[in-house]
């Protein structure tokens, strides 16, 4: 069966030691490895993997011996307890292995939990789990932290009086850093306020907050793309402490808008171009590209595309002019055009 949104939240924060197994896919390793460690950590409580009721396989160990998996499954541990079964970094060719121990699960066996890189909806793997009548299948993607979720990590954290605008703070923070480096955050914030029993504020949240966040170039083209001018001059900012490269942001945002007017000019509208598109492109940020080639439309795109090629040739001539300077310039321009 497959989870998603508050469904697959709750399942994370409370999973079902009936349930025969769980797959969690996604890009992004560490959000797939936050969520896999909470899951395995409600399962087998936190003694578990010291009483030996936690049998790790990496996928390239299972390619070797396909038998690993099922042995680890039915083998009957030391410590009373639940026991777990977890393969690191499956891909298709593990299917077969993972498929079989399923099949051959019994309510005395090892739980199964599987991570797993990107999966497209006709995967082998996600379709092993997705047909299952007892197991789950959770797609992780790179979409920001919902409410619900910010506000169960902060009580893990021990902050529950939380002033209102120290939680928008917090909300924007969860939106700018990695899942990892925001828990970090978080119990940093806890251990500031450990014995102070007066309510966080946003000098709190300032005072515990990373020095600098790192910017991703996909997050800028995001804002170019869809006309948010405002926010192009301090996320330039944030790339250029990072070192990022005039040259390197100029390929990248040919490469996006090149991918968008693919989108724009394909004969059954945007959908199919985003659908055909290979590296196949999933979840939140296949939205956004169809919602910004739409907006665009074909003939705009490629009136960008003349301005971002103008560009580049710009900063690889002997133009004494500063490469960041002009290539910020013509982003505030695809922004302003994004407008119209």
């Amino acid at each position: 069966m497959k989870l998603t949104g508050p469904s697959a939240s709750r399942y994370f924060a409370k999973p079902d030691p009936a349930r025969t197994g769980l797959l969690i896919f996604g890009a992004d390793a560490m959000r797939v490895s936050l969520r896999r460690q909470e899951v395995i950590a409600q399962l087998i409580g936190p003694e578990g993997e010291a009483e030996m009721r936690l049998a790790r396989i990496p996928a390239g160990d299972l390619r070797k011996d396909p038998a690993a998996l099922m042995d680890a499954m039915k083998a009957q541990g030391f410590f009373p307890g639940l026991r777990v079964a977890f393969v690191e970094d499956a891909t298709e060719t593990t299917t077969p292995a993972i498929r079989a121990a399923l099949e051959e699960w019994h309510p005395n066996d090892a739980r199964l939990i599987v991570t797993a890189g990107n999966l497209t909806a006709k995967a082998a793997l996600r379709k092993v789990f997705e047909d299952h009548a007892n197991a789950y299948a959770i797609g992780i993607y790179d979409d920001p932290p919902s409410r619900e979720e910010i506000e169960e990590t902060l009580q893990k954290a021990g902050l529950t009086a939380i002033d209102p605008a120290a939680m928008t703070d917090l909300v924007a923070l969860a939106r700018d850093l990695d899942p990892g480096d925001f828990r970090q955050t978080v119990e940093k914030i806890g251990l500031y306020k450990y014995g102070d029993s007066t309510p966080l504020i946003s000098a709190d949240v300032a005072a515990c907050a990373p020095a600098t966040i790192e910017a991703g170039v996909d997050d800028l083209l995001s804002i170019v793309a869809e006309g948010r001018a405002g926010e192009l001059g301090p996320m330039m900012q944030r790339l250029t402490g990072q070192g990022v490269n005039p040259v390197t942001l100029a390929i990248q945002s040919l490469r996006h808008f090149r991918a968008l007017h693919a989108a724009a000019s394909a004969p059954g509208g945007p959908a199919e171009g985003i659908a055909r598109m290979r590296p196949p492109i999933f979840g939140p940020r296949r939205d956004r590209m169809l919602r910004q080639a739409q907006n665009w439309g074909m003939f705009r795109l490629e009136e960008a595309l003349k301005h971002l090629i103008e560009t580049d040739l710009t900063l690889r001539s002997s133009s004494r002019a500063p490469a960041m300077a002009v290539m910020e310039r013509a982003l505030v321009r695809l922004a302003m055009m994004a407008r119209k």
